[in-house]
C-alpha cells in the first residue's frame, strides 16, 4: 500500500507547507496540532482551552479515518511553560485511557503564540 497523505475539507488546516496527516499502510501520522480553527488561524485561550481544542483537533482528523484517540500509539507534545505540566498531566487522562500511549512530553519548546501542541500516531490494524 501507498502512502498517502490525510486532507479534506472538514479538518483544520494550516497556511504553512505540511499535511495535516499521512497515512502509511496500518499508521496514521497526525502533524503538530494546535489551537487552530478550521481555517488554521490560532485562537488563545487558557492552557485548558489551548490542550482541548488541539485534541479535538487530532480527534477530528482521526475520525476521518475511522479512529478515535483510544487508536493513538504515541503522543508528542509540546508545552510552553513548565508551569503548565501539572495541569498537562491533570487533563491527560481525560482524553487518554490506560493503557495510555507511549508518550514524549517536550516544555519550553513553544514561541509566544501557542501554549501546547500535539502529534500523534495511530494504529489501524488487528492484532
Amino acid at each position: 500500500m501507498k502512502a498517502r497523505p490525510v486532507t479534506s475539507n472538514n479538518i483544520p488546516k494550516s497556511s504553512l507547507p505540511f499535511s495535516p496527516a499521512f497515512a502509511a499502510g496500518q499508521f496514521i501520522f497526525v502533524s503538530g496540532q494546535a489551537s487552530v480553527n478550521e481555517s488554521g488561524d490560532i485562537v488563545s485561550g487558557t492552557f485548558d482551552n489551548e490542550m482541548d481544542r488541539s485534541i479535538h483537533n487530532v480527534a477530528k482528523i482521526l475520525a476521518h479515518v475511522g479512529l478515535t484517540l483510544r487508536d493513538v500509539v504515541q503522543c508528542r507534545c509540546y508545552l510552553a511553560a513548565d508551569s503548565d505540566l501539572t495541569e498537562y498531566n491533570r487533563l491527560y487522562v481525560k482524553y487518554f485511557e490506560s493503557p495510555f500511549p507511549a508518550r514524549t512530553t517536550l516544555v519550553n519548546c513553544l514561541g509566544s503564540r501557542i501554549k501546547f501542541e500535539i502529534d500523534v500516531v495511530a494504529y489501524r490494524g488487528e492484532e
